[in-house]
């Protein structure tokens, strides 16, 4: 009815009056009860970035329940996890579009504390996902349990370098719940378990599979005699992957990665890696949605949902019960 054609100026009239009474509603952007008006609920979904795998995973079980629960779900995240302030603005303008709840990743656990009150103002219940919020905001964090977790890489990676020996740990960032409690949980396990390892000063690389490499790489040329080093996330894990090949060290060192993908599975299979934790992305995905649909509906929530994590390597890695939570 918008369409322009030739005709009288009559018809033209015509058109315009009906196109006036329609409303024009068309081009109204929106989701959920402030936005096309649609009758499915809407959740808005701001991750960490997208130039991992593990978030693909993530969004993939979040349409698995959007689907199942018969809601409109967005997912988006900033180019990089380096990028808080593009994330933070991604996060005011899923907020400005109204959605009926909203799921937040985030990369700062401190700089969206003013957000989640305004989220509170406008009565939009917040699903944390992934990494928890320094706010009382969010009515439930769906995550791994972070600490437990990279104490479970540690135990593994004391085994493997027979107790002794210097460790070091590439971080994706100081600022997240998870690379604080990946850190932290590994460096706590090897000061309480393994008194003859040592610890280097940790690095952070933003979770950037070039950074990570040349933080590695560094690591290694000023520490030749290095038994082992820990990759927190999957772009950190890389990066130490990449290095240590690049520098013929394969095998060499042991290498404990976190989270999964192909790159890392690869490494496992050849030898490079000598194992990771992997999450459940798929997980993490579908039990954020679910819990606010939970939300929309005015339904309590528990104070955090653990959504598992696991040891893989190359002796349990086509396991069924691994292969359900790897992701490529």
């Amino acid at each position: 009815m918008r369409k322009r054609g030739p005709g009288l100026i009559g018809v033209m009239a015509a058109a315009l009056l009906i196109a006036t009474a329609c409303g024009g509603s068309g081009d109204t952007p929106g989701g959920g009860s402030g936005g096309s008006g649609g009758d499915r609920p809407t959740i808005a979904l701001v991750s960490k970035g997208f130039q991992h795998q593990f978030w693909q995973a993530v969004r993939q079980g979040a349409e698995k329940a959007a689907e199942e629960f018969d809601v409109e779900v967005t997912f988006e995240g900033p180019d990089s996890e380096s990028e808080v302030a593009q994330q933070i603005d991604m996060l005011q303008a899923a907020l400005d579009r109204k959605p009926d709840a909203i799921g937040f990743a985030a990369l700062d656990s401190q700089a969206a504390a003013p957000l989640m009150e305004e989220a509170k103002r406008r009565d939009i219940p917040v699903i944390a996902f992934d990494s928890g919020v320094d706010s009382d905001v969010p009515l439930t964090t769906a995550a791994t349990n972070n600490r437990a977790a990279a104490a479970l890489a540690a135990e593994h990676m004391v085994e493997l370098i027979g107790g002794k020996g210097k460790v070091a740990l590439v971080v994706h960032d100081q600022t997240s719940v998870t690379g604080v409690e990946r850190r932290d949980g590994f460096i706590e396990y090897i000061k309480e378990n393994a008194p003859d390892v040592e610890i280097l000063p940790v690095q952070y690389g933003g979770g950037d599979h070039l950074e990570s490499t040349n933080l590695t790489r560094a690591i290694i040329e000023g520490n030749p005699d290095i038994a082992g080093i820990f990759g927190a996330n999957e772009g950190s894990a890389i990066g130490v992957i990449n290095a240590v090949r690049e520098l013929g060290k394969a095998g060499e060192i042991v290498v404990i990665g976190f989270d999964s993908g192909k790159a890392q599975i690869d490494a496992i299979k050849d030898g490079t890696m000598a194992g990771a934790i992997t999450q459940n992305p798929i997980g993490i995905g579908y039990e954020t949605v679910k819990a606010a649909v939970k939300a929309i509906n005015g339904e309590q929530l528990p104070k955090t949902i653990d959504t598992g994590f696991y040891w893989y390597d190359k002796s349990n890695i086509d396991d069924e019960e691994i292969q359900a939570v790897l992701y490529e």
